[in-house]
């Protein structure tokens, strides 16, 4: 503990230039206060001098009448009023202080909204039951606030008079804050706009389609890792993806998963990790691990994919829960744990599909090729995974293995458990919508048109489908020309009036 007070001004904390001199209050000044090792909430919580309210990318800055009483019971009520729930700073504080210290504040406000919500977060996060009745009487409240993250269908708990609506389980259990930009995604109903849109069409052309838009979802998946691997294993992982949804997500299905995507086992250590694991590279001299990701601890791995796949049946069931935000949930909150070898990075996109599909987002029988848009944007896609990677990348003692892994020393299971994920799901649905207003669209229209021009060729040259697929990739290639190649050989036996006619045509169905 640094002082007997919460409360102090600074211009800078824990590296962060604040926008102002001002007092850190709420989950910031708790961290401060206990000396807790958990990384610092998404924004930080300022008591201004002024009395001007606003907000940067980094801080929440608050006005003097805004200004906690400068005790735990002040702070932890301004965090839960104005910073929301953070599990992964509550349960390292309810660690280290007396349960005593929680008894006393319940008995002083024993039907506050307040009193009431740590009472069940100590009870629930640390799987223990203080000394104390229940509560007799008091209106039910619900434990997440709603117009400041996003929770599930409650579950009624008698005891505190609460109604739990996390979105996830006591072993996992990420949180999203409701942004702006999420909420605009939202109100856009894009399932229901896609749906309505294929009903529109021919079901050939949908089923040709999805056909393409799985393969490509494929090839981008195996893009992404750096791979490019033959053809075979590409739509056979494809034919996986456009399974997602039909099998629920388990230990032996993530398992099975492992063995569609690596395609030779000689030199890759197949099913759970028994070692430690880190993304990044080696130093080029001595070979010293330099990580730019740590994964979670191998004996950690089977409680945090019991907590992850519970979530993920809990969100696939509930109605209330957005889908996009249910797959950013499951499939990020995979990847970071990582808990194979090798691997992982395709199961974690293939989890974005298999809740979509669940959860009836995605219209059935077809796959929305959300890689092939991550690829589009592989420095943002790096830049959220390391937004939650590079903070916890001082919080985790390590130390290098002599076959250059490394091994993890501290306990750090709940930086996976517990973590904010709201901007690895604004950039999800940033793919979503991409996939659904731009790629599916462009590939749909392009089948019209490749139809068309098909039609002209069959009727004018009865040319086989072979050779108006050839025809056509080649005038793709040239921009509305063939070669000279293409002239001289695949297709010699066309005269020169006859190929200018070819081109034209191409360029009004094209163009």
């Amino acid at each position: 503990m640094n002082s007997n007070r919460f409360s102090r001004s600074v211009s800078v904390f824990h590296t962060i230039i604040l926008p102002e001199t001002g007092e850190i209050a709420g989950y910031a000044a708790i961290i401060e206060h206990y000396s807790l090792e958990v990384p610092l909430p998404v924004k930080i919580a300022l008591i201004s001098q002024r009395h001007r309210q606003y907000s940067t990318k980094e801080c929440i800055v608050l006005t003097p009448r805004h200004r906690p009483e400068d005790n735990l019971f002040g702070q932890l009520t301004f965090a839960m009023k104005y910073e929301g729930l953070n599990l992964g700073v509550l349960k390292s504080l309810f660690q280290v202080i007396d349960a005593s210290e929680i008894i006393e504040m319940i008995k002083q406000e024993p039907t506050g909204q307040y009193s009431r919500r740590i009472w069940f977060l100590y009870e629930w996060l640390l799987n223990v039951q203080l000394e104390i009745p229940d509560a007799g009487s008091g209106n039910y409240i619900e434990l997440l606030d709603e117009s400041l993250q996003y929770g599930t269908s409650p579950v009624i708990s008698k005891r505190h008079r609460i109604r739990n609506n996390l979105p996830g389980t006591r072993l996992f259990c990420p949180l999203i804050s409701r942004t702006e930009k999420l909420e605009k995604f939202i109100g856009l109903h894009l399932s229901d706009a896609i749906k309505k849109e294929i009903r529109k069409m021919h079901p050939d052309i949908i089923a040709r389609a999805a056909a393409f838009l799985l393969l490509k979802d494929s090839k981008a998946s195996y893009a992404i890792e750096g791979e490019r691997p033959l053809q075979n294993r590409m739509q056979r992982w494809g034919r996986a993806i456009g399974q997602a949804g039909n099998n629920p997500i388990s230990k032996e299905e993530l398992l099975r998963l492992q063995t569609l995507v690596i395609d030779s086992t000689r030199f890759t250590k197949m099913g759970w990790r028994n070692q430690g694991g880190f993304i990044g590279e080696h130093d080029r001299e001595y070979g010293t691990p330099i990580p730019d990701h740590i994964s979670a601890k191998y004996d950690d791995i089977s409680s945090l994919m019991d907590g992850m796949i519970e979530t993920c049946g809990k969100l696939e069931q509930d109605e209330k829960f957005d889908a996009v935000l249910a797959a950013a949930t499951v499939a990020f909150g995979f990847v970071f744990v990582h808990p194979f070898v090798d691997g992982n990075g395709r199961i974690h996109r293939y989890l974005i599909h298999h809740v979509l599909a669940k959860k009836g987002f995605t219209p059935k029988g077809l796959v929305f090729p959300v890689s092939s848009v991550i690829l589009e944007h592989i420095d943002k896609y790096r830049e959220v995974l390391e937004d939650y990677s590079q903070p916890l990348l001082d919080l985790i003692e390590w130390k290098p293995t002599p076959d250059n892994n490394i091994e993890v020393l501290n306990d750090t299971i709940d930086l996976y458990r517990y973590f904010d994920i709201t901007k690895q799901a604004e950039f999800l649905y940033e793919c979503v919508r991409e996939t659904i207003e731009k790629t599916v669209p462009e590939e749909v229209e392009y089948l019209i048109r490749y139809d068309q021009m098909k039609d002209y060729l069959d009727n004018k040259f009865e040319m086989p489908d072979k050779s108006v697929a050839l025809l056509i990739r080649f005038l793709k290639q040239g921009d509305g020309k063939l070669s000279s190649r293409a002239v001289t050989k695949e297709f010699n036996d066309l005269t020169e009036s006859e190929i200018t006619d070819i081109e034209k045509r191409y360029r009004e169905v094209f163009y």
